[in-house]
């Protein structure tokens, strides 16, 4: 069902897929948007060692929101920073695509406990995450991606 990587020698083992959707901040999460255009958008997200799902919150409605409701079939792309080999000009980039279903969590219990993971990924402020749930908690949407397939690659730009 899903395609393999045809350069299988770029190709990363999973644990330096994972590795890249734990450490890096951001990537694009993909949909199917409206009259059949892709849309894409730039996402924080938070990788779950405990289950293998990636976590994202967002506002209670909007485009992504619609389309999540047309179609729960999503991709999703990071990539890290990239690094230069000594005496080389040409950028090497580890990028990972989970492809996957997602949804809406409806569990908020579970939800806050991921939202709390979450907020530490990108803060080590204690108290920052108590003091945005309590201004706007009761408007954040958590979405939980379920992947099916992964996979990640190392390319050099040359």
């Amino acid at each position: 069902m899903f395609r393999e990587l045809v350069r299988k020698k770029q190709q990363l083992s999973q644990e330096e897929a994972i590795a890249v959707l734990k450490q890096e901040p951001r990537g694009v999460l993909s949909l199917q948007g409206d009259d059949g255009y892709p849309y894409g958008i730039p996402m924080d997200h938070f990788y779950n060692e405990a289950d293998g799902y990636i976590y994202f919150h967002c506002g209670k409605s909007g485009h992504k929101n619609d389309a999540i409701a047309r179609s729960d079939k999503v991709s999703f792309c990071v990539m890290d920073q990239g690094f230069r080999r000594e005496g080389e000009w040409a950028l090497n980039i580890k990028s990972v695509v989970v492809f996957g279903r997602i949804q809406p969590m409806t569990d908020l219990k579970e939800a806050f406990a991921i939202l709390r993971q979450l907020c530490l990924k990108y803060t080590q402020d204690p108290g920052f995450f108590s003091r945005e749930m309590a201004e706007s908690g009761k408007n954040v949407l958590l979405l939980r991606l379920v992947p099916e397939h992964m996979t990640g690659k190392l390319v050099n730009e040359s």
